[in-house]
């Protein structure tokens, strides 16, 4: 009786959000702490914390940086190597400890393989509640465009309250 207990309060506790996610874990996601993938891709777009994909998906979309959104985004090959390994050493099972990152793990499992942050079932739950007028508008574009809403996203922190949608204001539950 006892052990049917400690292990059901043990289920309950690691998967109370339907995410596997542990009361330890640490919040948000690791901040970025490389320089070279900071410049080379955070010249274009937002440098998304590497703890907010999987080490395939980041080889996904590495081996396809000439067609990245539409964009070439080819590297030198020893930056390549460099923002690769950066992004592989950095991925989300490999930052389990961060709250974000083990949800997003969680929340892959038996998936394909994601092209892009924004089409991760955590992400899409994440933000199912929010009007699509809200996030499709020019100040935000889709939910691709973390620091449009999420004014502490380049230090990994994704907290609902420091979130501030443009003409709307911060979140409100």
């Amino acid at each position: 009786m006892r052990f049917t207990l400690f292990i059901i309060l043990l289920t309950s506790a690691l998967f109370a959000d339907g995410y596997g996610y542990s009361k330890t874990s640490k919040k948000g996601v690791a901040p970025v702490n490389n320089a070279l993938y900071l410049k080379e891709c955070g010249s274009c777009h937002f440098a998304y914390q590497a703890g907010l994909l999987p080490a395939n998906a980041w080889n996904k979309m590495m081996n396809n940086l000439e067609n990245h959104f539409d964009t070439d985004a080819t590297l030198a090959q020893e930056d390549w190597i460099t923002v690769s390994n950066y992004l592989n050493a950095n991925s989300a099972e490999k930052n389990m400890d961060y709250k974000r990152s083990s949800r997003i793990v969680n929340s892959l499992r038996g998936r394909a393989i994601p092209d892009s942050i924004s089409k991760t079932p955590y992400m899409i739950e994440k933000h199912n509640e929010i009007r699509p007028l809200l996030i499709t508008q020019k100040e935000v574009k889709g939910i691709f465009n973390c620091m449009a809403c999420h004014t502490t996203a380049d230090k990994g922190i994704y907290s609902e309250r420091d979130i501030k949608i443009p003409n709307c204001g911060r979140w409100k539950d």
